[in-house]
């Protein structure tokens, strides 16, 4: 059998808490935390549906230094920039706002750890700017071939 992923772990160093940091991702992500955690423990789990890793927030004495390696693109529901305000106010701040002005693009946000995270379009956000590029693409073609 396959080794699996069971947690993503995530660090979380004080002031914030590993309780208050699964807290945040409960609520933008919609899923519930381990019922038999405790706000003062030492770690705190976001659980996930069956076959996906859970969220695993842990304590450590050191915070952060550098970059994450690794960070999460969110896909929303809502647009894009809804889900941006929707975030900012759960606690969130915007670390890079790489937005375009034809609606591509993402933000490069931080959870109350500072852990970077992005929020890219949704689907139909995507497929909208895609088309007004294949559209831009074709018509650039067809100026550049009047036959």
């Amino acid at each position: 059998m396959p080794t699996f992923i069971r947690h993503l772990t995530i660090d979380c160093a004080p002031p914030v808490t590993p309780h208050g940091v699964a807290t945040f991702w409960s609520q933008v992500l919609g899923l519930p935390i381990d019922p038999e955690d405790d706000p003062d423990d030492d770690e705190s789990c976001v659980l996930t549906p069956e076959g996906h890793p859970d969220l695993l927030f842990v304590r450590v004495p050191e915070g952060k230094t550098v970059k994450n390696r690794m960070h999460f693109d969110l896909a929303p529901e809502l647009g894009r920039d809804e889900e941006v305000e929707r975030l900012t106010a759960l606690g969130a701040t915007i670390h890079d706002d790489r937005r375009k002005p034809n609606g591509r693009g993402w933000v490069v946000m931080a959870d109350p750890a500072g852990n970077e995270f992005c929020v890219e379009g949704n689907p139909a956000e995507y497929a909208a700017a895609k088309a007004a590029y294949e559209a831009a693409q074709a018509s650039q073609q067809r100026a550049a071939d009047p036959s």
